[in-house]
């Protein structure tokens, strides 16, 4: 078996809600709000990745926080941008 990164999606949705320690309905709740976009297979059932479950608890550690959704949202926004351009400053220095 070939070795997978953490971006490879493998588990469904009850696996995935047991690793984050959320009820599967907080998951579907925060894909709806646009916190996680789990891969689908061709008959739609969600697959998710190492990737997807360490933004999970990312999303669960603000939750706990006191931070609401949005503040989520914008919080998880602003770390993509900080760390696409930690990328590309990696990429340009190389």
């Amino acid at each position: 078996m070939a070795d997978r990164d953490g971006a490879t999606p493998v588990y469904g949705i009850a696996v995935a809600a047991q690793l984050a320690g959320v009820p599967e309905a907080s998951l579907r709740l925060f894909e709806s709000k646009g916190l996680l976009t789990p891969s689908r297979t061709e008959g739609g059932t969600r697959r998710y990745s190492e990737d997807d479950i360490e933004r999970l608890k990312r999303v669960t550690d603000l939750r706990d926080d006191g931070v609401n959704l949005a503040g989520i949202a914008r919080v998880l926004d602003l770390e993509d941008i900080n760390q696409g351009l930690r990328d590309q400053l990696d990429a340009d220095q190389d």
